[in-house]
């Protein structure tokens, strides 16, 4: 870590979701200790209530191993990642649980089983991730959207982020969210698609494809969250300098400004897939405890509310 602050799980987020209703979570490819881990830390937490499909062995001897009973916990044998992933995706697609968590197994094959038909967990919506960043000791929260799913989008599926995202920060209590669509500059540059991506995102969304949120765009990122840069700049917008949403070009773009974040600044990187009938925690290896138990924080709260689309 470049940052030597301690991770800190936001006090308000973890409030808000323990007064939601607990949430039954499908963790797919549970038996690894790393998925166990953080099972249990959700549960304990008063958030979730784990469904644990994998080896059903392995999952037994890692909560021995952990002092965890799960006597009373659902455990659902599933042999392989695409089994168990089939498996919490029909689990879903039925009813019987309310959200998903990534367990070991591969990312893509839990959004295959995810978007299969079979499953039926499909919207009118592409799918999206959010990142839900807050830092330890300021209260200002940003999310990023989208550093994991969608590689490169078109403007269709910006826009759908962008929804994606505005219902997040609607279920955080932000009535209005003011989204910047992040290009390299905020003039429109032929010899830039992202900025020419970025005016036609802003102009479909203030034109009524995006409701509850101001959007402009293309916005640099200075421009964005800096009032004194978008001063300096003569940026006259309700977004600028002042933006909750940044949604990005490029994944490998919002990949690169969340993990700064998080090694330069101690960032939280609360982060869930929405767009789909439930909403879908992706923990990775590297995830601190903290962000892992963010991550199923704000998936309690966007799931108390109706799904998108």
């Amino acid at each position: 870590m470049l940052s030597t602050v301690p991770f800190e799980v936001p006090a308000r987020l973890m409030d808000k979701a323990r007064a939601a209703p607990r949430l039954t979570m499908a963790v797919a490819g549970a038996g690894h200790p790393l998925a166990m881990e953080s099972a249990r830390r959700a549960a304990e937490a008063g958030l979730i209530e784990p469904v644990l499909i994998g080896d059903a062995d392995a999952i037994a001897a890692i909560a021995r191993d952990m002092g965890w009973n799960i006597a009373g916990l659902r455990v659902i044998a599933a042999g392989g990642e695409n089994k168990a992933a089939e498996t919490a995706a029909m689990l879903a697609g039925g009813g019987e649980v309310a959200s998903l968590m990534k367990g070991h197994v591969h990312t893509d094959a839990l959004m295959r089983a995810v978007l299969s038909r079979a499953a039926g967990l499909r919207t009118g919506r592409r799918i999206s991730h959010v990142f839900h960043m807050t830092v330890p000791g300021r209260d200002r929260v940003m999310y990023i959207t989208d550093a994991a799913i969608n590689v490169q989008p078109g403007v269709d599926d910006k826009l759908d982020i962008v929804l994606n995202a505005v219902d997040v920060a609607h279920a955080l209590g932000t009535a209005e969210p003011r989204v910047a669509v992040l290009s390299g500059a905020e003039t429109v540059n032929a010899a830039m698609p992202s900025s020419v991506e970025a005016a036609e995102v802003a102009k479909r969304a203030n034109n009524g494809a995006v409701d509850g949120a101001l959007v402009d765009g293309p916005l640099s990122f200075d421009n964005a969250v800096s009032p004194e840069a978008a001063a300096i700049k003569g940026v006259d917008s309700p977004v600028a300098g002042r933006a909750d949403i940044l949604v990005v070009p490029t994944l490998e773009s919002g990949n690169f400004l969340y993990k700064q974040m998080v090694y330069f600044m101690s960032a939280t990187a609360a982060g869930i897939v929405i767009g789909a009938r439930v909403p879908i925690v992706l923990t990775s290896r590297a995830d601190p405890p903290e962000a892992r138990l963010a991550s199923a924080a704000l998936a309690a709260i966007v799931a108390a509310e109706p799904p998108p689309g």
